[in-house]
């Protein structure tokens, strides 16, 4: 499978790019019946800063915007499981994301229970990666990630 679906720091091309993966096409995404947290700790930084998950969502109709990217190859997941840090701190799972031309079973990082946390706020500048998605992302959830609080760094 050649589908990725990124909700995180990834939905921003620039990193997509830096990281070296192919992209041939990046698509709107939704994922229903999740939602968005930032309960993954943050191994790298200092105390108290996450990185974006995803939980299932405990009421009504809740779900993950993001980007669906067709990568080139199966090869290329591989690349991303080794910055997503996968199997230790994500799993990967296969998810059926909802596109305009349909459903899109891709590829989904999902943080491991022994990595998450409560309480925990995104920095500023990794909430900015998150926000570069803006073109493929609804105004409304644009909006709410842009008035999510950050950790004052």
């Amino acid at each position: 499978m050649d589908w990725y679906f990124a909700y995180g720091s990834n939905m921003n091309p620039l990193r997509m790019q830096a990281r070296g993966l192919t992209v041939l096409e990046a698509l709107p995404g939704r994922l229903p019946g999740y939602g968005l947290c930032f309960n993954k700790r943050a191994m790298d930084r200092a105390p108290g800063r996450a990185y974006a998950n995803i939980r299932h969502a405990r009421a009504g109709q809740v779900e993950v915007e993001g980007v669906l990217y067709r990568l080139r190859d199966a090869g290329e997941i591989a690349k991303l499981d080794h910055f997503e840090g996968t199997p230790v701190y994500y799993s990967r799972e296969c998810l059926p994301v909802i596109t305009a031309h349909g459903v899109q079973p891709a590829w989904v990082y999902i943080a491991n229970p022994a990595f998450r946390e409560e309480g925990l706020l995104p920095s500023e500048d990794y909430l900015a990666h998150l926000l570069a998605g803006r073109e493929l992302l609804s105004e409304a959830y644009w909006s709410a990630l842009a008035a999510l609080p950050f950790h004052p760094d």
